[in-house]
């Protein structure tokens, strides 16, 4: 093919910004899908896990491929830019861009097809690796390629980045586990791609029309650029950098599929994927082992490939300290052998006899003083696997060091050269003033991943940071490597290709991107005729963010507003849909507004300069991002940069509604504990008139309740009525005082809770007191935003305390989501009050303190089955070690869900609106557990919530108990049953229903005799 039929260079070409208006009207008019160009979408879309921002056009979530085909078609017909987006956790900048962003993640997420004995599937490009491979798991197959970011990674995003992780070790990159790929180019061509003989190319070659047309272009540039490929392509496992050039040599089946993989939405959007599987292996076992330094560990690691292991992870000294300052995986920290560094070898068999001979023969070969551990089992292995699976986000916001950030955090060497470059590069890194950044990846594969404490918010710091990356890429390619190993091009390295390939492979590249996208319009800036690696920048010289005055103290982020709303760094563990809490609400919608990482971007944008999020705390978009959150704070726990939008909600709603009327459920539940006081003056008359139908509807509208909730049944007698009616303490008290906190749901709805806990810490020996003030935590105005009042009423409850706290008394919370509040946000809302500090290190869980000062005490013997809900804030503030230990002691055979938030989580449940949401997230998993549950199963909840949804959700199960009752009916030796107040019985309700009609028939005749003769 003589050199004219290459396909010219691409150029820039800069698109005119299209009507936008108009282009909205025909997306909603033709596509089948979501199309949203609202402001909060678009800022919710501005990044990635980057540090780029591009605001889009606007977003379509199509529900079909069709459905994207057709969005192609418009955007085409308004010269429209396009970007083809996954789970949005791309590090280079490759997933955010002044385009029209198609989201395949909500709907076209499904297994098309499957046959296990071919060991083949065809997906859409929406579904999550892990949803996948739960999916094959019952077929003994899955998808070999694990990134770090396979609980919420797309299969579509992992081809678009060629995406690797840790089993790339075993099994190769996406491109080498791929049969064909069905793809559509901006201009309208759509066919299936893979592997083409000989005689197949030269037919298609030969025709006419667009598809011969790439065809011959293909073989064009093959035939160009053959030799250069093949002197120029790192021969490593991890070259990852550029467009897949080599997939068309003859030695690799002329694989047109492999060529798009790694192209990042710059050259097509992929339609559909048929993947290769591979089998599970059947045993693995795990050993760690320390070394001196990173560099030594990185030496070792051409002896280890020798024994052929699954993974070969490395992680540093750095990481582990990050870990330890930030709480994080602290059994698995305390697994590591001695060391500053350490390698984490996989090792895989078909029987434990061979992953054994293995791990020995690996052990065997170890230098001396090398300190190592071994491990067969899942939960050790899992648990340090996550050690290193933690590193982006431990590494983000480490106590004590300076912001760190991506930029150059992908390098790939030959494994032989990994201890070469590490030496290198941290030489680079004090030469730059960077210190020393903590070093993590898959050593095996010559992988390094790190972040670095980059100025981005200054010219001086902008320029520092392009020049260390020119200097590293510079030390990458003399070591025979790739700028990127996994995480692909974007804008981080697109400018430095050349560096890497030279002018001549550039220009292939170039041309190959005209080829498919002759216009442009497929994700411009990206990979070839690159925006520069320094512009578009998510902060950048003129980043001047707003300091806004807030309630919170902020502690841990200076006190800056702006700092909190900078955390989430984008990795989106948020939307993952199994596996801990986080995030209730995007399991429930699937919408990226929903997820905890939405929410952190509105946020920032509220706060950012040149933001489409312009209203400040009076931003309508931040507030119906906020509304679905549960403030469950799961992702205080979850999230690996410890972002806690509980607390931001709290904030940001105190601000919203400052001066404003509020919600009507901010005055019926906010004001809970001041409504239940009032209403425990008489609990009859009000049950009974909550239970008349047109009385409760009147209420649950005037309150702001969803309808289809129950009004809760207030106790006929209030815990304290019942303490003060017993006449206070008893038993001998010869292990100390304990305050026992009566909080609004013990204290008026669940009393049978607080008796409970009483007869219990009398009886291992506890002197117990209950406060004889009216106190609260303030939770419930806190969860509304009214701060100020929260404020005061955990001053006044301080003052209550007061004494006891400064005598070393214990406090002991009952209901999870008080008790959090007082080990957490007390603090933060009293920062200079000491004692409210003395309170958060007081305040204990009923099981923490039996087993910090009772270990000693046996617990009566239940031996009973028990499945467990914790709830949130349990989870995410308390811990649950206390409780596991306890119910051990007790005989008790407990089932520990991991189902995530309940759904009710305080007043979100009951608010209007939010029913839907609330049983959606109730059915993911909690109410499943309790239908199958039989009926010797006890159903345990500490939490007023969780026991409410349970009760009210009719699983037909006895209702949920909290631990103490569970312990006190065996003391007692009695049935275990939960003691509730009951709903009055129909004819209890005929007086009140006779009264009410009387009522409104006098009401009717006064109206009447009033009315005016004519």
């Amino acid at each position: 093919m003589d050199p004219i039929d290459l396909p010219m260079p691409a150029v820039r070409r800069p698109a005119p910004a299209p009507d936008v208006r108009a282009l909205e009207k025909a997306l909603r008019l033709r596509v089948d899908g979501d199309v949203r160009f609202d402001s909060g979408t678009r800022a919710a879309y501005a990044t990635d896990a980057s540090n780029y921002r591009r605001v889009p056009y606007g977003v379509v979530l199509p529900r079909s491929p069709e459905a994207a085909v057709e969005t192609v078609a418009v955007c085409r017909e308004f010269d429209a830019p396009l970007l083809s987006r996954g789970g949005g956790t791309s590090l280079a900048g490759e997933c955010c861009n002044a385009a029209v962003v198609l989201d395949w993640s909500r709907y076209c997420n499904r297994v098309l097809s499957l046959d296990p004995e071919a060991r083949r599937c065809v997906v859409e490009p929406g579904i999550v690796l892990d949803d996948l491979n739960r999916q094959l798991a019952p077929y003994g197959l899955q998808y070999g390629p694990r990134p770090a970011t396979h609980a919420t990674c797309t299969l579509g995003g992992m081809i678009g980045n060629n995406s690797c992780g840790s089993t790339a070790q075993a099994y190769g990159k996406v491109v080498d586990n791929l049969h064909r790929l069905e793809v559509l180019t901006y201009d309208g061509l759509r066919l299936w791609v893979g592997r083409t003989a000989d005689d197949e190319l030269a037919r298609l070659a030969a025709g006419e029309g667009r598809e011969a047309e790439i065809y011959r272009g293909l073989a064009a540039l093959r035939d160009r650029y053959a030799d250069a490929v093949r002197e120029r392509f790192p021969r490593i496992p991890r070259r990852v950098s550029g467009y897949n050039l080599d997939s068309l040599l003859p030695e690799h089946g002329f694989d047109v599929a492999g060529l798009l993989t790694g192209s990042e939405s710059t050259l097509v959007t992929v339609l559909r994927a048929e993947l290769e599987l591979v089998p599970v292996p059947a045993h693995t076992s795990l050993v760690v082992m320390g070394f001196a330094d990173i560099a030594a560990a990185a030496d070792h690691v051409p002896a280890l490939l020798r024994h052929e292991p699954h993974a070969l992870e490395g992680v540093d000294h750095e990481l582990v300290v990050a870990e330890r300052r930030e709480h994080l995986h602290p059994e698995a920290l305390a697994l590591l052998p001695g060391g500053s560094a350490y390698l984490m070898a996989v090792l895989a068999g078909e029987s434990e006899e061979e992953t054994a001979d293995k791990a020995r023969a690996l052990v065997a070969g170890l230098p001396d003083g090398v300190e190592h551990t071994w491990y067969t089992d899942r939960r050790h292995m899992d648990e340090l696997l996550l050690v290193r699976e933690s590193a982006l986000g431990a590494t983000a916001h480490a106590p004590g060091r300076p912001d760190a950030w991506e930029g150059w955090e992908d390098a790939a060497l030959p494994p032989e050269r990994l201890g070469d470059y590490l030496r290198g590069v941290a030489a680079l890194w004090e030469e730059f003033g960077y210190g020393r950044p903590s070093v993590y990846g898959h050593f095996g594969q010559g992988c390094v991943h790190n972040r670095i404490p980059f100025d981005l918010t200054s010219e001086q710091g902008i320029a520092r940071m392009r020049a260390f990356v020119e200097r590293a890429a510079d030390l990458v390619v003399e070591l025979g490597g790739s700028l990127s190993g996994e995480h692909g091009d974007g804008q981080s390295r697109g400018e430095l290709l050349g560096r890497m390939y030279g002018a001549e492979l550039v220009g292939a590249f170039e041309r190959l991107k005209t080829l498919f996208d002759p216009r442009g319009r497929m994700n411009p800036g990206k990979v070839v005729v690159p925006d520069p690696l320094d512009a578009y920048l998510r902060l950048g010289a003129d980043y001047r963010p707003w300091e806004p005055e807030v309630a919170f103290a902020y502690a841990d982020d200076d006190g800056n507003f702006s700092h909190a709303a900078l955390r989430c760094v984008g990795v989106g563990r948020c939307r993952s849909s199994r596996g801990g809490v986080m995030c209730p609400s995007y399991r429930a919608t699937r919408e990226e507004e929903h997820s905890t990482r939405g929410r952190a971007r509105l946020l920032f944008e509220m706060v950012r300069n040149g933001s489409p999020v312009d209203g400040g705390w009076r931003s309508p978009e931040v507030r119906d991002a906020l509304d679905l959150c549960l403030a469950c704070k799961g992702c205080k726990a979850d999230c690996p940069v410890g972002v806690d939008m509980a607390t931001y909600k709290a904030e940001f709603l105190h601000h919203h509604y400052a001066g404003r009327l509020r919600p009507l459920a901010h005055y019926s539940m906010g004001w809970l504990p001041a409504v239940a006081r009032m209403a425990g003056l008489a609990p009859r008359v009000v049950n009974a008139l909550a239970a008349v139908p047109v009385l409760a509807r009147v209420a649950k509208a005037a309150g702001g309740i969803a309808p289809e909730r129950d009004i809760p049944v207030f106790a006929p007698e209030r815990f304290t009525a019942w303490w003060r009616a017993r006449g206070g303490a008893r038993g001998d008290g010869r292990r100390g005082e304990v305050v026992v906190w009566p909080d609004t749901f013990t204290e008026h709805f669940h009393p049978a809770v607080g008796r409970a806990a009483v007869e219990v810490l009398e009886a291992a020996g506890f002197r117990v007191k209950v406060p004889e003030a009216a106190v609260c935590c303030g939770l419930t105005w806190i969860s509304t935003g009214q701060l100020d009042v929260a404020r005061r009423v955990l001053a006044r409850t301080v003052d209550v305390l007061r004494d006891d706290l400064r005598r070393g008394v214990p406090v002991v919370g009952l209901e999870p989501s008080c008790t959090a509040v007082f080990r957490s946000q007390a603090a933060e809302l009293l920062p200079d009050d000491p004692d409210a500090r003395l309170l958060c290190e007081r305040t204990r869980t009923f099981a923490e303190l039996l087993g910090e000062r009772a270990a000693d005490w046996q617990p009566p013997a239940v031996d009973a089955r028990a499945i467990v809900q914790r709830h949130c804030h349990q989870y995410a503030v308390l811990g649950f070690d206390a409780d596991r230990a306890l119910l051990r002691r007790a005989g008790v055979d407990a089932d520990v869900l991991d189902a995530g938030c309940c759904g009710l989580a305080g007043d979100f449940g009951f608010e209007r609106g939010h029913y839907e949401v609330s049983m959606a997230c109730a059915e993911a998993g909690l109410l499943p557990a309790v239908r199958e549950a039989d009926g010797e199963t006890l159903v345990l909840a500490d939490g007023f919530s969780c026991r409410t949804q349970v009760e009210q959700a009719g699983t037909g199960h006895a209702p949920p108990l909290h631990v103490a009752e569970v312990l006190a009916a065996a003391l007692r030796g009695e049935p275990v049953a939960a003691e509730r107040p009951a709903a009055p019985e129909v004819r209890a309700l005929l007086p009140v229903a006779a009264a009410v009609g009387a009522a409104a028939a006098l009401s009717f005749v006064l109206r009447a005799t009033r009315r005016p003769a004519r």
